[in-house]
């Protein structure tokens, strides 16, 4: 695409995993454009494309991160304990993927999606430790962007 930085689409990427990791919290998009020393509109610019290609996902209308997957900036039934810290996981599948990414042990709480029962699962050592619980969902992946933030 004509005009795009992709170096620093993808530098930004990696910007807002990293300050997820370490705040437990998206940046705002001046807060982006301020670490890259680049204009506003070069960091409102590279948050849209990342949006675009599924790569984030804003708030519709907003230059504000909901998800940087495995990510989530909104309360889920999904709390990862890593690192002392706790995270909002967009859904079980990315309550796995946290401590996977982090290269950490992890404590998880979620919920069944049927039935709301508590699940607590442990990453400890790279393998998870459970109780014989799956995952299971409710959409088929072709389907997952068509509501993501429900999905």
């Amino acid at each position: 695409m004509t005009g795009i930085n992709e170096d620093l689409i993808w530098k930004v990427r990696f910007f807002i995993l990293q300050y997820f990791v370490s705040t437990t919290r998206p940046p705002e998009v001046e807060e982006t454009a301020a670490h890259f020393q680049t204009s506003l509109k070069s960091a409102k610019t590279a948050y849209q494309e990342l949006h675009r290609r599924d790569a984030i996902y804003l708030e519709a209308g907003t230059d504000t991160i909901r998800m940087a997957f495995p990510f989530s900036a909104v309360p889920t039934p999904h709390r990862v304990q890593a690192q002392g810290k706790s995270y909002w996981a967009n859904c079980a599948w990315d309550a796995l993927a946290i401590p996977a990414a982090m290269h950490c042990e992890a404590d998880i709480n979620t919920s069944c999606a049927e039935n709301q029962k508590p699940i607590f699962l442990m990453v400890r050592d790279g393998r998870i430790v459970h109780q014989g619980e799956c995952v299971h969902f409710l959409l088929p992946f072709q389907r997952w962007y068509n509501d993501l933030a429900y999905t």
